[in-house]
Parts: structure tokens; sequence; C-alpha cells
């Protein structure tokens, strides 16, 4: 698949979250069966206020590539000079646009999914980014199909971005006002990628290698963007690229396996962050990989709790005793 001028060796991303896909983690997913990353979103006015902490989510892990950068904003001159910003502090291979997050302190400043209640608004942001980031850069947005049942604009504004430049699109299939329940309409994804002429990644629901190839199929999108079910399950990009490619899908990651790559995770946030606020965001990343495991409301609670990196082996080897129970 090829996005603009980049080209990517997989049908595979890794969809961007806020407080999930920072480096460490899409490293891991990289590695894992990723073929595309993004950063977390980073607020375009923070950019422009050259505010420290926001500039480290800009982080790229080491051979990242193809690097996107996500940013959002709701003011067209503020994401222009974000793009130009966002690109001369890391030299990205590509620079996407949200317009799909649902989060108040996103869409209630008219950012994000807000925009979808604003087409027009949403194409002059697109034709900003496209204006201002190098011609080699390709733009891409990331968007839902709609603000409510009674606003279905997510065509709209698909073919306003498409038409202002953008080089791709991620669709998430439900509108700002479902946020995360009930299931996705692929139905709705799918007339997106019939009314535009650039590749189209559907994202929503996908758990497994089943429901990503029943997503492309119910879409003909080019390819799937996976968000909250690869958290803590970075292995499921490996059992889709399988499932793709007509291989035998991998089986679950065993125990070792699971806790190595845990571990790694958290050991490489601290690296990059530091102990403090690494371990703080750690909890949340160490109770999600306890999911299935015998006595997960229990090591939940032991992740929440973590304040050194230490911790992190306490609550490892709290997990290995419980597993043995069960033999």
């Amino acid at each position: 698949m090829r996005i603009g001028t980049v080209e990517i060796s997989s049908k595979l991303a890794l969809a961007p979250m806020a407080g999930v896909t920072d480096a460490a983690f899409r490293q891991i997913c990289s590695e894992l069966g990723a073929g595309y990353t993004i950063t977390e979103l980073i607020s375009s006015k923070a950019l422009c206020y050259h505010d420290k902490k926001t500039f480290s989510l800009l982080t790229q892990f080491p051979g990242e590539h193809p690097a996107a950068v996500q940013i959002f904003g709701s003011d067209p001159v503020c994401m222009a000079e974000a793009a130009q910003i966002a690109m001369e502090h890391t030299g990205a291979d590509i620079l996407d646009i949200n317009m799909g997050c649902p989060a108040p302190k996103i869409a209630g400043p008219g950012a994000g999914s807000a925009l979808l209640k604003d087409p027009p608004l949403a194409g002059a942001i697109a034709r900003a980014v496209r204006d201002a980031a190098p011609a080699d850069v390709p733009v891409t947005v990331k968007l839902r199909i709609g603000w409510d049942a009674d606003t279905m604009t997510g065509l709209e504004v698909a073919r306003r971005c498409a038409d202002a430049g953008a080089a791709l699109l991620t669709v998430h299939g439900r509108t700002r006002a479902e946020m995360y329940n009930p299931g996705i309409h692929p139905e709705e994804i799918a007339k997106i990628k019939a009314a535009v002429d650039i590749p189209v990644l559907a994202n929503g629901d996908v758990t497994d290698a089943e429901s990503a190839l029943a997503l492309l199929a119910a879409t003909g999108c080019d390819g799937v963007a996976v968000g909250r079910g690869a958290m803590g399950n970075p292995w499921l990009f490996g059992q889709i690229a399988a499932a793709m490619e007509c291989r035998e899908v991998p089986p679950p990651p065993s125990l070792h396996e699971r806790f190595r790559v845990l571990r790694r995770h958290i050991y490489d946030m601290c690296e990059d962050k530091g102990e403090y606020i690494a371990m703080q965001q750690a909890r949340t990343h160490a109770a999600w990989y306890m999911h299935g495991l015998r006595g997960a409301a229990t090591l939940r609670r032991e992740c929440c709790g973590m304040l050194h990196f230490t911790d992190l082996d306490r609550v490892i080897e709290h997990a290995w005793e419980l597993q043995r129970e069960t033999r």
C-alpha cells in the first residue's frame, strides 16, 4: 500500500490513541507486525505555544519508518503552523489530522470529531495542513462516520479532505454520539471508501484475525487500523498478518512471552520518560496485559498501585503464582 510518496509494507496500522501509542508501544507493535504507526494525538495549539511537555509526544522510536505525527485543532492557521513545527522537530514521513476523537476535552472546543459538524472547516483545515507541509510529505486524516444519527457527515468530510489533497483516510465506523458502543457500521465505512480515490483504512472492533478479515470484506478498504484491540495484546498484528497471507494464525503468546513483552514495554517507557512519569502511565498499560488471566481483577488493582519499576516485577511474580494454581 502507498500513502502518497510513502510505501507501507503492510495493510496493518496501529491507530493513534491518546495516552497509549507512545514511542515504546509503537515500537513493540511495529516489531510484532504493524506496518504503520502514528503518534498519539498532539495539540496544535500547544505546539504553537512551544509547550515542552507536548514536544515530548513527538518522540520517535529508533528506526521508526514510516513515522507519522497526528495533530488536532480547530483553527486552520494554527494547524498549519503546528504542521510545520512538527516537521521541523521530527522530520516525520507523514502528517495525520485528527477529526475523530470523541473525548469531550478534544471535541468540546471544536476539534477532533466536532469537525464533523462543520465539513467546510474540516476541508479548510486539511487544505491548510496540506499547503503547509512539504510536498513529499503525505497528509492523512482520521475521522468518524458522523457526529450523530442526524449528522452523518463523514462522507462529505471525507470528500472535502480528499479534494484538499489528503493521501489516505482512516475511518472509525461509529458516530461521535456512539463513542465506542454499540458495534460499528461497516456499511458506512464502505460508502466512504467508494466515494474517494485514495486509500482508506477501516477502524473499529478489530479484536482478532477473524474480525479484521470480516471488516476488510465488508468495507472493501485497503487495510485496517487496530486501536483498542491491541492494548495489552500487540501480538494481534502478527495474527492478523498471518490470516491476510493465508498462513496459520499463531496462537496467543505464552505467559513467559506475555510478561517478557510487558516488562520490556514498561522498561522502555521508563527510559523515555523517567520512572516517575512512566510508572503513572504504566499502571493502565500493565493492567491491559492481565486481561484473561486467573485473578485478573486482583492483578489490575495491584497494577494501579505501582510506583516504581520494581513494583512491576512483584505484580508479575504474583501473576505467575496465580496461574500455577490452575495447573
